[in-house]
């Protein structure tokens, strides 16, 4: 139904309106194929889905050379990286003179500088690489030696579960628009649910840097960067927090710096003006969210919704010294509620940014089962070292550790005379030694899975096994 109402209501002749129509036709012949299967969530319809709702409308609008205006805004910033050295025009007029994004963003205009109008060398490919990539290195890293790798199909399961949560992830409308139209917001939100996967895993570097690479591609992916922050801190210590905060950070620096040196009017015109709506341009980025309804109806309405968006910042930023996030989840829960409190108030903004909060608040929920949020150990972690390892006698061939405990229908006799002839071993060596113990103690040769000598029922005494020989003399010591 979303496809259908956004196919119906775009304007003709717009890349929007091709995808809503085919996008519709392709999640119908989904929901018959779902309504077939017995699994819920299966592949098959995961498939469809993506082929009618992505791929069929991305290569029909590659054919007809059609998209967003934002690949040819990333484009023309590679093309004046390389020409003047910043990808921000110093003079820009129109709407499609701004560049609103980071330095980073114009990497993916590379390949139409190299290789000129070809389809496969349009921006729009490239950022679903990007996307694909990113989505598919979450999966494998929450995949790789998690707790579902404990029997031999185990891993092939998990990397198999992850691929159909992908698909989906893909079929959503939310994803799957900007997909097919060209739209600069899918690789960004892959690389914040990589660098989720990293936090989960405890790879504080790791998830620096990619929270790093996607804060250098546009603003919406710098608010990741102190909740991981905050996560990681209570996760694995002020350490792991400042090593994650010095990868995300530096990197950032690093690259927007050279930017906006070279021309600081022009980063500031087309970075910060721009998007805020504070420009003598107006942004093309409009929808009746509250940001624009309070910039139409109020006096100074633009400096209203600075200050709310300064005050929420500055709430979320409150909210994690006072209560921090303890779980990767409850960390997209509150990255997602920062930035769709930015994208609620932001004077120049448009639905599509919905494909942030719904991401991050679906699929950290689906990736919470592919891999345990907390390392699995196979003993508690208040059991005692020594209880940890089972140490076997050197003189004992059966031990609690090789044989387990024994059956409940074996009576006390018949386990008394099946430890008899280790016993007697025992005393003999014993005896042999001088009187001195050459085997350690009961308690470390104990198993937690054992029961102890005291919690044990009293054993009944049994009859002594008739021996072929006569039986040793003992002195007085029972020796």
């Amino acid at each position: 139904m979303s496809a259908l109402v956004v196919g119906l209501a775009s304007p003709d002749h717009t890349s929007q309106k091709v995808w809503g129509l085919v996008g519709a036709a392709g999640y119908a012949c989904a929901a018959l194929v779902a309504a077939r299967s017995s699994t819920p969530w299966a592949r098959t319809p995961a498939v469809v889905a993506v082929t009618g709702a992505a791929a069929i409308p991305l290569l029909y609008l590659s054919v007809i050379g059609r998209a967003q205006m934002e690949v040819g805004v990333v484009e023309r910033a590679a093309d004046l990286l390389f020409s003047t050295g910043t990808p921000y025009n110093p003079a820009p007029h129109a709407v499609r003179d701004f560049n609103p994004y980071l330095p980073g963003m114009a990497l993916f205009g590379i390949p139409h500088l190299l290789f000129g109008d070809t389809p496969f060398a349009s921006a729009r490919v490239w950022f679903l690489v990007g996307f694909l990539a990113a989505v598919a290195g979450a999966v494998r890293v929450l995949t790789r030696g998690s707790g579902l790798a404990t029997e031999p199909s185990g891993a092939a399961r998990g990397a198999s579960a992850g691929l159909t949560g992908a698909l989906w992830l893909i079929a959503c409308p939310v994803v799957a628009l900007p997909l097919s139209i060209g739209g600069v917001d899918p690789p960004v939100i892959g690389l914040l649910c990589l660098a989720l996967a990293f936090t989960q895993r405890g790879h504080a570097g790791r998830a620096g840097l990619v929270v790093g690479v996607a804060a250098v591609l546009k603003w919406t992916a710098w608010p990741a960067i102190p909740v991981i922050v905050a996560v990681l801190a209570i996760r694995g210590g002020r350490r792991a927090a400042f090593r994650c905060a010095a990868a995300a950070t530096g990197l950032a620096a690093l690259t927007v710096t050279p930017a906006v040196l070279v021309d600081t009017s022009a980063f500031y015109q087309n970075v910060v003006l721009y998007p805020l709506g504070l420009g003598p341009t107006a942004s093309s980025a409009q929808s009746p969210l509250l940001g624009y309804l309070i910039v139409l109806l109020l006096p100074h309405g633009k400096a209203v919704t600075t200050a709310l968006i300064a005050l929420s910042a500055v709430g979320m930023g409150a909210s994690l010294l006072v209560r921090p996030p303890r779980s990767t989840v409850a960390a997209a829960d509150r990255l997602a509620l920062g930035l769709l409190l930015a994208i609620a108030l932001s004077p120049a903004t448009r639905i599509g940014y919905a494909i942030y909060p719904i991401v991050l608040i679906a699929w950290p929920r689906f990736t919470a089962r592919l891999s345990a949020d907390r390392p699995a150990t196979p003993h508690p972690a208040g059991e005692p070292p020594h209880h940890r390892r089972t140490v076997a006698s050197h003189l004992c061939t059966d031990t609690p550790a090789t044989a387990g405990p024994p059956p409940p229908h074996r009576s006390p006799a018949d386990r008394d005379a099946r430890r008899r002839p280790h016993r007697e071993h025992h005393e003999t060596g014993a005896r042999h030694s001088g009187g001195r113990r050459r085997f350690p103690p009961s308690w470390l040769i104990s198993s937690p899975h054992t029961p102890s000598a005291k919690s044990r029922p009293p054993k009944a005494p049994a009859a002594p096994p008739a021996l072929p020989f006569p039986a040793e003399p003992r002195g007085l010591d029972g020796r």
